[in-house]
C-alpha cells in the first residue's frame, strides 16, 4: 500500500508514521506544504491513501486538489474540531483529531481495506471549503495563569510570546514577565488567531504586534527581536521562512 502524509508539523509527521508502522503500514512520502505537495503529485503517481492535514503553514491543504487533480482517498487530521466532523466523513474515509488515537487510526486504515481500497472517492473541494467558511474558529482571548494561592488573567493583546523550555510552557508579558502553563506549546498554538501569533521554530511563538526588527541570519534563517527582551536568540526556523514571510504580508 502506497501512503503519504501532508503535515507542516514534522515531529507530528513522524508521530503518525510511527503509529502506522505499528499498525502495519508503511509510509512512502512525507510532505510539509503544500507547494512541495503539488511539485511531488505532478511528478509521482497517485498514492493508494493520503492522511491529510487540513492547516499547513503556507495555506490551507484543498489548495493542493484545486492544482492537481487527485482521487485517491483521504484521511483528515487535524487539530480542528470545528470543522464538522460528519460532513468531513461525507468527503473522505474519516477524520482523525489530533492526538491521533492508535485505535481510531487502526479503524481509519482497516475502513480504507474493507472499502475503498479498489476505488476512487474523490474529495467535494466546495463542500468542505463551505464547512470551513461556515464554521470559524473563535481564538483564544485571554489565559488564566496560577500564582500562588492568587489566579492572574492576561489578555493575548499583553503577551509578547509563548515558549518552551525544559518541556515546560511559558508566557511572557510586554512587561517582561514570565509565567508557567499547563499545556504544551502546540496545544497552546492551536487556541491562537494565526493573523496575530505565529510559531517560528519549536520553542517560540511570536506576537506579530510585538515584534521590533527583522535580521537576516545564517543559513537563510531570520533572527526576530521582540519589543520585550527574551533570554535566547529566537531564530525562524529555515524550513518556517517562507511561511513567516507570507504571514508578516
Amino acid at each position: 500500500m502506497n501512503v503519504v502524509i501532508i503535515e507542516d508539523e514534522k515531529p507530528s509527521a513522524r508521530l503518525l508514521e510511527r503509529k502506522l508502522n505499528a499498525i502495519g503500514v508503511e509510509v512512502n512520502m512525507k510532505l510539509h506544504s503544500v507547494e512541495d505537495s503539488i511539485q511531488w503529485f505532478v511528478n509521482n503517481p497517485e498514492p493508494d491513501l493520503i492522511f491529510l492535514d487540513i492547516q499547513l503553514s503556507d495555506g490551507l491543504s484543498l489548495e493542493i486538489f484545486e492544482t492537481v487533480k487527485i482521487v485517491a482517498p483521504v484521511i483528515f487530521t487535524t487539530a480542528y474540531d470545528e470543522y464538522a466532523i460528519q460532513a468531513f466523513k461525507l468527503n473522505s474515509i474519516d477524520y482523525l483529531l489530533k492526538p491521533i488515537d492508535k485505535n481510531e487510526l487502526s479503524f481509519a486504515v482497516n475502513k480504507f481495506k474493507s472499502n475503498f481500497q479498489n476505488e476512487n472517492k474523490e474529495v467535494n473541494l466546495s463542500e468542505i471549503k463551505k464547512l470551513i467558511s461556515n464554521n470559524s474558529k473563535e481564538y483564544k482571548k485571554r489565559f488564566t495563569v496560577n500564582v500562588g494561592t492568587s489566579i492572574k488573567i492576561f489578555n493575548t493583546i499583553d503577551i509578547a510570546c509563548f515558549y518552551s523550555q525544559d518541556k515546560t510552557s511559558f508566557l511572557l508579558t510586554n512587561s517582561g514577565r514570565s509565567y508557567i502553563l499547563d499545556s504544551s506549546l502546540d496545544k497552546i498554538y492551536d487556541t491562537l488567531d494565526p493573523e496575530v501569533f505565529f510559531k517560528v521554530n519549536r520553542k517560540y511563538v511570536l506576537n506579530i504586534n510585538e515584534i521590533k526588527d527583522i535580521i537576516n541570519y545564517s543559513n537563510s534563517r531570520l533572527k526576530v527581536n521582540l519589543n520585550t527582551p527574551t533570554e535566547d536568540d529566537i531564530i525562524v526556523a529555515r524550513d518556517r521562512v517562507k511561511a513567516f514571510k507570507n504571514w508578516l504580508s
